[in-house]
């Protein structure tokens, strides 16, 4: 046991901490918020960023995050999951657990998202169907299935063969990409600043405790292949 535990690289530990400490901070996070919705209680954030999304609005500005928007949509999600399972089966057929965690991922945020909708049960500032806005407003779930989606991706990129510049390169477009989605949702007006902050949160813990098993469970699947050979 020794042994095994001095065989870990110290930069794993560190993994682990920060791991840790995401999942931690994020859960007492939406917690706290979660419990200020449920009492219904007003956030003067979501008033301040109402006013300023509605002092900048523009019909341009409509358009651009209506179809923003749509790369957070269900549809969408839905279409990309499945070619991320094709790409996975083809590149990583011989670690088949990254697809089953990546549906695990995936099934399990859509459903976080509707369990917790339907607990917390907060109105929409508005319901606009030709956005999505329909249903419950807490957490955004156009914020918290992105991150799970385009995280997993991201990670997969971390992963890969890519040189340095390359995975910076897409990394920090995909990251854009996730706040782009989740910003979306205010200038539409069919979320709260609060819906996306929880969101953002619930999908941060949810992908990193994707991650961690999913490690963990390469890590065993390794260790146990070189004991055979």
């Amino acid at each position: 046991m020794l042994n095994t535990l001095k065989s870990i690289p110290a930069r794993t530990y560190i993994l682990i901490l920060l791991a840790l400490l995401i999942i931690g901070g994020g859960f007492y996070f939406f917690t706290e918020l979660g419990e200020t919705v449920l009492e219904e209680e007003k956030f003067k954030i979501d008033l301040w960023a109402s006013n300023f999304f509605n002092d900048i609005s523009s019909p341009e500005l409509i358009t651009f995050f209506g179809w923003v928007t749509e790369l957070g949509s269900v549809w969408a999600l839905t279409v990309g999951s499945f070619i991320m399972v094709g790409i996975l089966w083809y590149f990583y057929n011989r670690y088949k657990w990254r697809i089953v965690y990546f549906a695990i991922a995936m099934i399990g945020v859509s459903a976080l998202v509707t369990g917790l909708k339907a607990a917390f049960s907060r109105k929409r500032p508005n319901i606009i169907e030709q956005y999505d806005g329909t249903g419950y407003s807490f957490p955004s779930g156009h914020s918290t299935a992105p991150v799970v989606f385009y995280g997993f991706i991201i990670y997969l990129v971390m992963r890969s063969r890519f040189n340095k510049i390359a995975k910076w390169l897409i990394n920090v477009l995909l990251m854009l990409l996730i706040l782009a989605i989740a910003v979306s949702r205010l200038p539409l007006g069919v979320h709260y600043f609060t819906d996306v902050l929880g969101g953002l949160s619930l999908g941060l813990i949810w992908l990193v405790s994707c991650i961690s098993i999913l490690e963990i469970t390469l890590w065993h699947t390794n260790k146990k292949t070189k004991k055979e050979i």
